[in-house]
């Protein structure tokens, strides 16, 4: 597993998931990324208040899974499971 992720040019890139475990849909994020190899980091919107009031600043919504990816907010497992798919690698 590894939590060190590049983009398609070769830049790193920093990603990190917002999620919870209860989540089916974050959990086929989860499931997506272990069968990649990749182990991304997590914040779990509903253990941690933090996470969730930075979530709603970026991102606008309470809404999960949520990929920040350098920063930036990706909604809907089916398009972070294509993201991390085709758009970075480790």
């Amino acid at each position: 597993m590894t939590t060190t992720f590049r983009d398609r040019s070769g830049q790193p890139v920093s990603l990190v998931l917002y999620m919870f475990e209860s989540c089916p849909y974050c959990q086929r994020v989860l499931h997506a990324a272990s069968k990649l190899g990749y182990e991304i980091p997590r914040r779990d919107i509903r253990k941690d208040p933090a996470a969730l009031a930075e979530l709603v600043k970026v991102g606008g919504s309470r809404q999960v899974p949520c990929l920040f990816i350098g920063g930036k907010p990706l909604y809907e497992s089916a398009d972070i499971i294509r993201y991390l798919q085709t758009e970075v690698s480790a």
